[in-house]
Parts: structure tokens; C-alpha cells; sequence
């Protein structure tokens, strides 16, 4: 089991990349989706821009995403130790370094290997939404 997790706020390019790449890692692929209030408590209160029912969605329809569970907090450490899964991804704008602490040890204990995927230059949901301010 591949395991990820993240906003996924607006998908785009570099998010279907990433978890196609991550999907490659293993037999199935489970995303864990913030929530809505965890969302707003990671990224500020005019986020998301769309609802989680929405985003999980979107990542259903892609072939490569087989699971999707969603989060409240703003760790994943109740969903992540109960799957111990064998692969944990996260984007190249991470590094093991940067990863929080307490998410880094959870991963260890489990066993989990940690890969950091590439990072698909200028694709980015931040990028996204200053371009569509500029409209």
C-alpha cells in the first residue's frame, strides 16, 4: 500500500503526476484528504476553494487514486497508524527534513519507507489561484 495525503484543493497537472508516480510505488494508492476545517487551519480561511466532497471527488475519478479517506485533523496520525501502509509519498517541495516531527516518527514506527516525489515545475495551487486573480 502506497499512502499520500494533502489538500488537493484545485487539481491540477502536478497533482495528477505526482499521484500517478506515487501510484507506481505499489498496489494501491490511498489518499488521505484534509478536510474542510483542516484545510482552512493549514492554509487560512479563504481556503479551500472547494468543498471536500467536491475534491474527493475529482480525485476519484482518476484512475490511479484506489482509496480516499477524509481527515479532520491537521495531522494524519489517526488514519496513517491503523493502515501502516509499506510506502508514505509526499511532493518534491518536501523533504524528510521538513516533514513535521511528530508525522516523521509515526512513519518510522510503522515501518513505512518515505519517498519525496518530484516536484512538477510551475504547476502549483498557489501559482493557479494568483493567475486566476489576475483575470
Amino acid at each position: 500500500m502506497v499512502f499520500t495525503n494533502g489538500c488537493f484543493d484545485i487539481l491540477h497537472v502536478g497533482h495528477a503526476c505526482y499521484l500517478e508516480e506515487a501510484r507506481q510505488l505499489g498496489d494501491y494508492l490511498v489518499v488521505a484528504l484534509n478536510s474542510d476545517a483542516s484545510v482552512r487551519k493549514l492554509k487560512g480561511p479563504t481556503r479551500p476553494v472547494n468543498s471536500e466532497r467536491h475534491r474527493a471527488r475529482l480525485l476519484a475519478a482518476l484512475g490511479c487514486v484506489d482509496y480516499i479517506l477524509i481527515f479532520g485533523t491537521k495531522r494524519i496520525h489517526s488514519v496513517f497508524a491503523p493502515l501502516r501502509p509499506e510506502v508514505y509519498t509526499k511532493g518534491g517541495d518536501y523533504t524528510e527534513e521538513s516533514l513535521d516531527k511528530s508525522e516523521l516518527r509515526l512513519i518510522r514506527s510503522v515501518g513505512s519507507q518515505i519517498r519525496i516525489l518530484p516536484v512538477y515545475k510551475g504547476f502549483s495551487t498557489t501559482n493557479l489561484l494568483k493567475k486566476i486573480q489576475c483575470l
